[in-house]
């Protein structure tokens, strides 16, 4: 049975516009924001986490010693904690967590890897902060997602503990848009299509490498890095990605929970207030970061 609020978040898609001049992009995304405000409960202060801007919020039942470190989507070059913010806190309250998010450097004013370097700056952040790394989640969506990835193997390179989960919404993880799903899927995604990803990966990699493991997990090395909540819609280009990244997560004894959700576009979550299969989607995440920081405790108890 289709779903007919699905149908009313495409109608709303097909009824903004969304200029091509950066700056003008970014207001658009960012006033998203303000069509969808946070709920009236959250709680909001602006912090500085190791020099990267960041916003921390909590709901009244979240747990003060648990955190989700949250990096928003936007391709690297858009996005920013005043778009996602409605999305975050409601992910925190179903996690029963604070969350930090950051405003990471976008590009092409601030290349790879500035954002690789933001996140990881946010995670020591947080460790500083006395947060224990089984009691943190990173989280993200699309590009945010592969950021996630990406900033858990900037963690193992450090010699850093691993956080409890990391949980990818929508990951983008290949810069060269190689995945089937990139053509089998562009006729019911409204969201994402190859030109303006690639596009967005050539201002983002500046020239580096479009397989360099931090800007396409897909290529790492991803033994020992936490476990990994990937959600996907079945009507995204992006679909490929994520089955890619379970698979080459999984390959290397990467516990993997991939759940791709019938008719659902790219980051779904974002349209919460409008759409019943988002709440589900944040609901059952919020609960597995929250099962994750448990075994966490468990574990370190048993040590």
């Amino acid at each position: 049975m289709k779903d007919p609020e699905i149908g009313a978040v495409r109608d709303f898609l097909a009824n903004s516009q969304f200029p091509e001049d950066i700056g003008e992009l970014r207001q658009a995304y960012d006033g998203l924001g303000e069509i969808f405000p946070p709920a009236s409960d959250v709680t909001i202060e602006k912090a500085d986490a190791n020099g990267v801007p960041a916003e921390w919020s909590s709901t009244p039942a979240a747990a003060k010693d648990r955190v989700i470190m949250y990096v928003h989507g936007g391709g690297y070059v858009i996005g920013s904690i005043a778009s996602h913010r409605h999305l975050v806190t409601e992910l925190g309250r179903a996690a029963g967590t604070r969350t930090l998010a950051l405003d990471y450097r976008l590009a092409p004013e601030h290349p790879f890897p500035a954002a690789v370097d933001d996140a990881l700056a946010g995670y020591r952040f947080l460790l500083s902060q006395g947060f224990k790394p089984g009691n943190i989640a990173i989280a993200g969506d699309s590009a945010g997602g592969g950021l996630v990835v990406a900033t858990l193997l900037a963690i193992k390179d450090a010699g850093l503990e691993q956080p409890a989960c990391g949980f990818c919404i929508s990951p983008w993880v290949d810069m060269e848009a190689l995945g089937n799903s990139m053509t089998t899927q562009a006729s019911v995604d409204p969201m994402v299509q190859k030109d303006g990803l690639l596009g967005m990966a050539m201002a983002y990699l500046n020239g580096a490498d479009a397989r360099s493991p931090l800007a396409a997990p897909i290529y790492a090395d991803l033994r020992d890095i936490a476990p990994l909540l990937i959600q996907v819609g079945a009507a995204e280009t992006l679909l490929d990605d994520a089955t890619r990244l379970a698979s080459a997560a999984g390959a290397v004894d990467v516990e993997v929970n991939l759940q791709i959700w019938p008719e659902m576009i790219h980051v779904w979550h974002f349209f919460h207030p409008m759409l019943g299969a988002a709440r589900h989607a944040i609901k059952s995440a919020g609960e597995m970061i929250s099962r994750a920081m448990d075994r966490s405790v468990e574990a370190q108890k048993a040590a």
